[in-house]
């Protein structure tokens, strides 16, 4: 049970540290670089990444964290007394509520909508405005619950790996 522990621990670290450095690259360039250029294009490029992140690698680390933070989540009141339990839970929960709950109520719905409009309308640039500026605005918060996510499953990891 313990090495379950230790494995899940670890890849939710891993997870979410891939998903902070993924959505950290979006806020800090990817997102500036795409409103710099005509917003048809913008659009269409942004339409292309919201299709090919649906890959099963992605989904895998997405979701897969998600889900062992579930379970970690369970352990952790579980384990409560002891040392990293408390850290146990705030990995997991800064995971599930601030990358993938906010990813599912925010982002993905923002990127349907963008996915709906015809690149050069003029609909679509009006929804372009709006979209990068929504859009990125959750991506910040994203980036730093998932990044202060890794830090409490590596805290949590110290005490029990």
């Amino acid at each position: 049970m313990e090495r379950l522990l230790n494995g899940l621990t670890l890849f939710s670290a891993l997870g979410s540290g891939l998903i902070a450095g993924l959505f950290f690259a979006f806020s800090t360039f990817v997102m500036t670089a795409l409103t710099r250029i005509p917003a048809s294009q913008g659009i269409a490029a942004m339409q292309s990444i919201n299709i090919t992140i649906l890959n099963p690698l992605f989904g895998l680390v997405f979701a897969g964290t998600a889900l062992a933070s579930v379970v970690l989540t369970i352990v952790s009141f579980l384990r409560w007394g002891e040392a990293g339990a408390s850290y146990l839970l705030a990995g997991s929960l800064l995971y599930l509520i601030g990358s993938f709950l906010v990813t599912m109520v925010f982002n993905v719905p923002l990127n349907d909508a963008l996915a709906a409009v015809d690149p050069s309308s003029a609909q679509g640039a009006d929804l372009w405005t709006r979209y990068t500026a929504s859009w990125t605005a959750w991506n910040h918060v994203r980036t730093v619950a998932s990044l202060a996510s890794l830090l409490s499953f590596i805290l949590a990891y110290r005490h029990w790996g």
